[in-house]
């Protein structure tokens, strides 16, 4: 018997895997935290004869050189991906051993990428899984514009022929696992679901249920602003990745956190959004422990700058930093934890906002009142509040001087955004309010919504 472990990268919105059978295993697109792999193998009490890549990653930093070199494994790599390290490179229909009765073969599938390739683990010679990274994925594709301006439309193209060679070649009950589409923003669009097949997707997926130029049209009409950090993730990857380093960062006190606030560094509160609206180092910026930390603040903060870290616990630092090797801000300059008590100098107070929900924005509106809406573009074209001035959260620290005057009540769909756009408009000295609430609350709280 076969088995496949999934590995959840939650705050990046991805998926890596080991799967294997008695005594071997195959792990898939593993993260750069490559203990999480080495941990699922212990438990198996298999060891790693294969790593595989489906792509060079542009949203994340792999493991897969540092996990080949630990175990001794066969690292598996498109043949097409330009890299500079030692690798086996791996060309459609190449078929590998994993273990007893279990193989794994590469299936040319380009669309994410040019040299994007699925591995389909067979049991027995019949297709079990089908480890489908960025191509096809729950619902959706992978989206294709993350290579080259140029080669967008002929990806989207190649997306749409590998969704089909996929679909036409495995049996309908061949689990489909992708590495993307549970909040990354490598997928067109939010998976729908956490599991599905190949003949689930041949009937709810757009790449299997319309013809080419429909679903092209769509795929294109539907991107999205990409992740600045993108940028520096796939020459990281070809390059090769250096090993991680966990270990706690150099301790900052009240003295050193002020000095690099002076200096014009990032100091990065991890704490929950309402701890820190309520008490925090004036100029520090909230990006919560528990949201989308790397996603937002590895898009926002620019690239190299150093970053200090506040947390509530050595354990909230800890996964803090474990998400930040992800996309590879790898030492922090500085840590803290504790709270403001613990951050300020002597004689400092430390500096608040307030929070409110729709309703209390209903019953304030006034003249010299700012509605900040930060959701994204697909977001506000579904309905914004009249009136309202609209800056997606990733362009706020660049656009601080679009904000008009008056007091900033920033909104975004249910919160967490809008701490974020709160804390960096409040370290520019502006008059904020959070709006801490759902945007459905918006219209029942009699604001007018202006429909898309």
């Amino acid at each position: 018997m076969f088995f496949v472990d999934v590995i959840e990268l939650e705050g990046l919105g991805n998926r890596s895997y080991l799967a294997g059978g008695e005594s071997a295993a195959v792990a898939v697109d593993p993260p750069r935290d490559i203990d999480q792999v080495l941990a699922a193998a212990a438990r198996r009490g298999v060891r790693i004869s294969h790593v595989v890549e489906t792509h060079i990653h542009n949203d994340y930093v792999t493991g897969g050189l540092e996990l080949a070199r630990i175990t001794g494994a066969v690292y598996l790599v498109p043949a097409g991906a330009r890299v500079s390290f030692s690798r086996t490179p791996v060309a459609d229909g190449d078929t590998v051993k994993v273990d007893t009765g279990l193989t794994l073969t590469a299936v040319a599938t380009p669309g994410h990428t040019p040299h994007h390739t699925a591995y389909v683990l067979s049991e027995a010679g019949r297709a079990v899984a089908a480890f489908t990274g960025g191509s096809l994925l729950i619902g959706t594709v992978g989206r294709p514009d993350l290579v080259e301006p140029r080669l967008t439309e002929r990806l989207a193209r190649a997306q749409h022929a590998s969704a089909h060679r996929l679909a036409d070649t495995l049996p309908d009950d061949t689990a489909v696992l992708p590495t993307h589409g549970f909040g990354s923003f490598c997928s067109s669009a939010q998976a729908d679901g956490d599991a599905t097949t190949i003949g689930r997707e041949k009937t709810v997926n757009s790449a299997l249920t319309v013809d080419v130029d429909t679903f092209v049209a769509g795929l294109l009409a539907g991107l999205e602003d990409v992740p600045a950090y993108y940028a520096h993730m796939g020459p990281a990857n070809a390059a090769g990745p250096d090993p991680v380093d966990l270990t706690p960062p150099a301790a900052a006190d009240p003295e050193e956190i002020a000095a690099r606030l002076a200096a014009g560094e990032w100091v990065v509160d991890l704490r929950n959004r309402i701890a820190f609206a309520e008490g925090h180092v004036a100029g520090s910026f909230n990006f919560e422990a528990d949201g989308k930390l790397a996603t937002y603040l590895a898009w926002m903060i620019p690239w190299g700058k150093p970053v200090t870290l506040l947390a509530e616990t050595p354990e909230q630092l800890a996964a803090a930093q474990r998400e930040l090797v992800r996309v590879g801000i790898d030492r922090p300059a500085g840590a803290s934890t504790g709270g403001p008590a613990a951050w300020l100098r002597d004689g400092e107070s430390p500096a608040s906002f307030p929070r409110a929900t729709f309703a209390q924005l209903a019953a304030q509106r006034t003249d010299g009142v700012v509605v900040l809406d930060v959701r994204r573009d697909s977001e506000r074209a579904g309905g914004w509040i009249a009136g309202s001035v609209h800056i997606p959260v990733h362009e706020v620290h660049r656009r601080l001087g679009e904000v008009p005057d008056g007091t900033v009540w920033v909104h975004c769909a249910g919160g967490m955004r809008a701490g974020i756009a709160a804390s960096l408009l409040d370290a520019a000295g502006r008059r904020v309010v959070a709006v801490d609430d759902g945007f459905d609350a918006a219209a029942e709280a009699g604001l007018t919504i202006v429909a898309g």
